[in-house]
């Protein structure tokens, strides 16, 4: 498979010293996604995971309901001249009796590892309804455990700690456990990974459970928990409007700027416990 990070050579300045060092880097691969040999989308990723990631990602569009929907994944021959698989390339094919969506209209569109959404055709497009409620989850997270959350997400990401360059997702419980972690050059990818490996694991909707972000909540983000039947979304950083907009109309409770023992919450502030 691919690595996830490399090694270069740097020049590091520092006042009026300069020396030469080795320095390690995230690696970013683009991954193309086929659906029954169709060319779905094209992301920029970091290598791993891509099974549990192409998995999440079919969910948060709308594709399938749960990991079940597909037959198989399968990495196909890689573009190298010498015929070498370069596991950039995946096929999806979709279990009998799930319709495919169609490939070729306004939903086939290149993403980046800074934003999931970009070129869509249009705003109906990036919007998805999902399958499952949350509205009705009466799940609760007390302000110790979600302050407890950032510090063991760092703590957990391997890769960060060696390159300073990934984002983190992780599903966690009401009592503090992580479930899952992953990691990945785009925010949007880590999300992927974790609802694609919990949708394998637990099966959805992943009721009762909560998905905390190392990034902003975006509205693809929420959107994505949405899907998942995830009624909890807690970030470190800023959510946007939207996000807040879709959480409260949905019924989820979106959580920002959760930093140690401060904490916004922007939407379900019932499913927050004081302690």
């Amino acid at each position: 498979m691919g690595r996830v990070t490399t090694r270069v050579r740097v020049r590091r300045i520092s006042g009026s010293v300069a020396r030469d060092r080795m320095d390690t880097l995230v690696v970013e691969e683009p991954l193309e996604m086929r659906l029954g040999g169709q060319v779905l989308t094209v992301t920029m990723r970091t290598p791993g995971h891509d099974f549990e990631m192409v998995t999440g990602f079919l969910i948060g569009e709308g594709v399938i309901a749960d990991a079940s929907d597909i037959h198989s994944l399968r990495y196909c021959a890689g573009a190298t001249e010498d015929g070498v698989n370069t596991y950039n390339v995946i096929d999806v094919v979709l279990a009998p009796g799930v319709p495919e969506p169609n490939v070729a209209a306004a939903r086939n569109f290149t993403t980046t590892s800074s934003c999931g959404v970009c070129g869509k055709t249009s705003l109906e497009a990036v919007r998805t309804k999902s399958r499952f409620v949350v509205a009705d989850d009466g799940v609760c997270f007390s302000t110790a455990v979600l302050s407890a959350l950032p510090d063991r997400l760092r703590e957990a990401q391997k890769v960060f700690a060696r390159t300073g360059g990934l984002h983190a997702a992780a599903l966690v419980t009401p009592g503090g456990e992580l479930l899952c972690v992953r990691e990945d050059i785009g925010r949007h990818n880590a999300v992927d990974k974790v609802i694609g490996y919990a949708a394998g694991r637990y099966g959805l909707p992943l009721r009762g459970m909560g998905l905390l972000v190392s990034s902003r909540a975006s509205f693809e983000l929420t959107q994505k928990a949405l899907m998942a039947g995830i009624p909890v979304l807690a970030a470190v950083s800023a959510p946007s409007s939207l996000a807040v907009e879709l959480a409260d109309q949905s019924g989820m409770t979106l959580i920002g700027f959760l930093r140690g023992p401060s904490m916004n919450v922007y939407a379900g502030g019932h499913r927050v416990v004081a302690d």
